[in-house]
């Protein structure tokens, strides 16, 4: 984790204050914290070390850890302070919100000096923060993106743990973007983020809403439990502004609730703030006009494909407007936008039929991008998929049925399946479906991949869904080397 270089140090006794922790230390006032952290492998002399509670372990219990590292103090719950000793243990009945609250406080709320777009949803997340970074850089605006695939401060690149950092890594590495003069830092807000209060402290000059469907519902209680952590990021703790897809009925009930100025969205509905004049669709892509505040027309190319694409394309464009960036220059920019790693990637070795890999995961998810294979395809459409193990189940049945309709031959296969049973995985992601040949049931995820490329054709599209850019598969504790990408690529070669 990259740090500002220059160094703020705060006292610990303020720092104490500001989240209302209880600390039986009488000496607080002489320690200086000079940096946060919450994995203890990262901490660095004069570093508050947060140890939260975990699924499996206390974080508390890395404390000595931490301590031999040099973490002058120790923020933690009440289970959490049995597990240190040696430095003032500050005790909160919310850590994850007192340090949320603290690492804002230490870096001087960064994400207030930057221009923070903050986007949410089940799907699209990943390409419209993508989308929005390349309009920023192109237009000259320096900028920072955080998200499932990456961060990226301006041109570096580093790949990301997860979709939303956990709040001291979030607000440290604002404060780096700030420090490296960006103006703008662009990123995802997962709703764990949101319910864990990974984005406590944290404030948005816009957010976004893409849609909802089902997923997380082995996090979430049920979908209404899932939207309602979706709506606390459209409150004026957190943001300015709200631009929502309307086209989406849970977006379209949130901009009906939201407290937050909204600009809505439509593929189609022309009473919305921005909208599609017309989408005139070719293999390349497609021509468009577009349609925003003020009257605002953008008209331009696009090299991105599928329904789905151009509400993210939308989101992407309406947000940009809105922070400044000047239509004629979006229009110019259009063409060269190519969306996120491992998000309908294509894959192109000579091969005369098409080859593409999509993170799609959830059962609305398969379903638009089959729908944009049959789009682009001549042919017939060859998907895989499989279901992540340890993860929502109420929707392996969903997922399955959905490669069924979408796919004319459905290759069904693992995914990640974690600490269950491939087998078992499966079984309850083709329940009650009946598998025809051609197509299959193959556990193998890379004999599933060169099943579907050796049976494929002239003009037909291979697709190979869930996992995206990911390049390892998690099996029985253990994350083996693969990347669909490179699997796709060698049965192809193999092939030809």
């Amino acid at each position: 984790m990259q740090r500002p270089l220059i160094n703020n140090p705060k006292n610990l006794d303020a720092l104490c204050a500001i989240i209302g922790a209880h600390c039986d230390s009488v000496s607080l006032e002489k320690i200086e914290v000079t940096g946060i952290a919450q994995a203890s492998g990262s901490v660095v002399p004069g570093d508050l070390f947060i140890a939260l509670a975990g699924e499996k372990v206390h974080g508390a219990t890395f404390a000595a850890d931490a301590i031999k590292n040099g973490a002058v103090a120790v923020l933690t719950d009440e289970a959490g302070s049995t597990h240190v000793s040696g430095v003032p243990v500050l005790v909160s009945a919310n850590p994850r919100r007192a340090a949320g609250i603290a690492s804002a406080w230490f870096y001087s709320e960064p994400m207030r000096d930057l221009y923070s777009i903050g986007v949410t949803g089940t799907n699209g997340k990943t390409t419209v923060t993508t989308l929005l970074h390349q309009i920023m850089m192109a237009a000259g605006r320096e900028s920072g993106l955080i998200g499932t695939v990456e961060t990226r401060i301006g041109i570096e690149t580093t790949a990301s743990k997860r979709t939303t950092p956990e709040s001291s890594d979030l607000q440290t590495l604002s404060a780096v973007m700030r420090e490296r003069h960006m103006r703008n830092l662009v990123m995802e807000v997962s709703s764990h983020a949101i319910t864990l209060e990974r984005i406590r402290g944290s404030h948005f000059a816009v957010v976004g809403f893409t849609n909802l469907t089902q997923d997380h519902l082995d996090f979430h209680i049920d979908m209404e439990d899932y939207f309602q952590a979706k709506a606390k990021l459209f409150t004026y703790e957190y943001a300015d502004l709200a631009v929502i897809n309307i086209d989406d009925s849970y977006g379209k009930r949130l901009s009906e609730q939201t407290e937050l100025p909204v600009v809505t969205l439509s593929r189609l509905d022309a009473k919305a703030t921005w909208h599609y004049v017309s989408i005139a669709s070719d293999y390349v892509g497609a021509s468009l006009a577009i349609r925003g505040s003020g009257g605002i027309l953008i008209e331009g190319k696009t090299q991105l494909h599928g329904g789905y694409n151009y509400d993210n394309l939308l989101m992407a464009i309406a947000i940009a407007v809105e922070s400044g960036i000047d239509p004629i220059d979006i229009a110019a920019i259009m063409p060269s936008l190519t969306g996120a790693v491992g998000r309908l990637e294509s894959i192109r070795l000579g091969q005369n039929f098409t080859a593409l890999v999509d993170y799609a995961h959830s059962p609305d998810a398969v379903t638009r991008v089959l729908e944009t294979a049959k789009e682009i395809s001549d042919g017939r459409v060859i998907a895989v998929l499989g279901c992540g193990g340890d993860r929502d189940r109420t929707k392996r049945t969903l997922m399955g049925q959905a490669l069924r309709d979408g796919a004319d031959i459905a290759i069904y296969t693992s995914d990640n399946p974690r600490s269950e049973n491939p087998d078992e995985i499966l079984v309850q992601m083709v329940l009650d479906i009946e598998v025809i040949p051609p197509s299959e049931v193959i556990v193998d995820r890379a004999q599933a991949i060169r099943a579907a490329v050796n049976l494929a054709e002239a003009g037909d599209v291979v697709m190979v869904l869930g996992k995206g850019h990911e390049k390892g598969q998690e099996i029985n504790g253990t994350i083996h080397d693969f990347d669909d990408r490179i699997e796709l690529a060698k049965a192809i070669e193999d092939k030809k």
